[in-house]
């Protein structure tokens, strides 16, 4: 059984910085694809952003330019770098994981931006 574990949330002040992480049970070569979602409070969970086994990667246009995801395979994780966050990037953050038309979900990080 795939597990995905996220860490790395919490509360941080407007234009602060957290890196979210995502280890997998597993090593993540196994995965074609690895992202983040994220679902705010009354709002449906939505696509953040996604990597693949050779590290091309895909944003939602809202996104580009204060996140960044990548892959430590070594340690089998991904991560989230979100840089100068905004009360909107309230959230919790979800990995995913994709292979052979399975989806895997972990069970998210709080991320709360408020001064």
């Amino acid at each position: 059984q795939v597990q995905l574990v996220e860490s790395g949330g919490g509360l941080v002040q407007p234009g602060g910085s957290l890196r979210l992480s995502c280890a997998a049970s597993e090593s993540i070569f196994k995965f074609n694809v690895m992202g983040w979602y994220r679902q705010a409070p009354g709002k449906e969970r939505e696509f953040v952003a996604i990597i693949t086994t050779l590290g091309n990667t895909n944003y939602a246009d809202s996104m580009k330019g204060r996140f960044t995801i990548s892959r430590d395979n070594a340690k089998n994780t991904v991560h989230l770098q979100v840089d100068n966050l905004k009360p909107e990037d309230t959230a919790v953050y979800y990995c995913n994981a994709q292979k052979y038309g399975s989806q895997y979900w972990g069970q998210g990080t709080q991320v709360t931006v408020s001064s």
